[in-house]
């Protein structure tokens, strides 16, 4: 199979720790497999990876250690069912839409299939599998939903809760799950990542990394959005080195479209980190008031629906009082 599946779905290669691979493997070895995983750690350390790799395993792809404890045969019936989300014991919860479209949350009636899935016995293999992509995503209504099928926990069925914050979740729904953390990586090991998978420079490597705080696909990221280009933007704004007025109108052309609100939160994550640089040295209680701007912008830019060209422009405009 030649097609290339995007997202962890698709994604076959060995986890840098093997720690929380051991640790469900003795679980399931010793036949005390818990029937709900709470998967923690910052954004893109794995967790969605390992959870299908996971789902492999119980579903019955045949193994490939050269790909780590739980690898799986790429080519295998029940790999490729996973990867079209054909497999009828495995269910998704997830705010992409089958659209490609990101909803605000994972809705209510997505989280009321949960009891009717596990009602069921399995069809192919000896488990029913279900990963919740994020468990932050839940609105009230659905991380309630999700509580009754923790609180009757299925037969032959395991649960798989990915979560970036996990003290956002409800204390029962955590206090039902079994924890699996999964730690950040050093600045030296994502930085070698980046020079290996994309050729990058160490010096800007290490910086893509620093930026990440740990986090492999957070790095990768940074790297495909650009984020030395405006980082370095960024700190020229508030130094008072900044491009000229025809530059920034091309800066600010190129938030506009889908990916303009997430060009814009990385230029002001990186403008919160170089105002606060910048209040250390000078003047903290104006670089403050900056600050507090610059940090609650995005989400009101997008909740708002504001032109983020003009939201760009403002914010340009109170830097430039800072400064003065």
């Amino acid at each position: 199979m030649n097609d290339v599946v995007e997202g962890p779905r698709g994604q076959y290669h060995a986890l840098k720790d093997e720690r929380p691979e051991h640790a469900f493997l003795d679980a399931l070895e010793r036949g005390r497999l818990h029937h709900a995983w709470m998967l923690t750690g910052p954004e893109g350390l794995g967790k969605a990876t390992f959870a299908y790799r996971a789902a492999r395993r119980l579903l019955g792809a045949r193994a490939d250690r050269s790909l780590g404890l739980l690898g799986s045969d790429r080519t295998d019936r029940v790999s490729r069912l996973i990867e079209q989300d054909a497999h009828p014991d495995l269910l998704v919860l997830e705010r992409r839409s089958e659209g490609g479209k990101l909803r605000k949350s994972i809705s209510v009636e997505d989280a009321r299939g949960l009891p009717e899935f596990f009602s069921k016995s399995p069809s192919m293999a000896e488990w029913r599998v279900a990963i919740i992509d994020a468990a932050d995503d839940l609105n009230v209504n659905s991380a309630n939903a999700l509580l009754k099928t923790l609180e009757e926990p299925p037969e032959r069925g395991v649960l798989f809760l990915v979560t970036h914050s996990p003290a956002r979740l409800l204390v029962t729904i955590r206090s039902r799950c079994r924890r699996l953390p999964f730690k950040p990586w050093s600045a030296e090991t994502v930085s070698a990542l980046l020079e290996t998978r994309l050729g990058i420079p160490p010096g800007d490597a290490r910086s893509l990394a620093l930026m990440a705080g740990g986090s492999p696909g957070r790095a990768l990221q940074l790297a495909d959005q650009g984020a030395l280009e405006i980082d370095a933007t960024a700190r020229a704004l508030v130094l008072g080195d900044a491009p000229d007025e025809a530059e920034m109108l091309r800066f600010a052309d190129s938030m506009k479209g889908g990916e303009g609100q997430v060009r814009l939160e990385l230029l002001f994550s990186r403008l919160a980190q170089a105002v606060r640089e910048r209040a250390e040295v000078e003047r903290p209680e104006a670089w403050g008031r900056v600050w507090d701007l610059i940090e609650r912008t995005p989400a009101e830019a997008a909740s708002l629906n504001l032109d983020r060209a003009d939201v760009l422009f403002s914010t340009l405009a109170e830097i430039r009082k800072a400064r003065a």
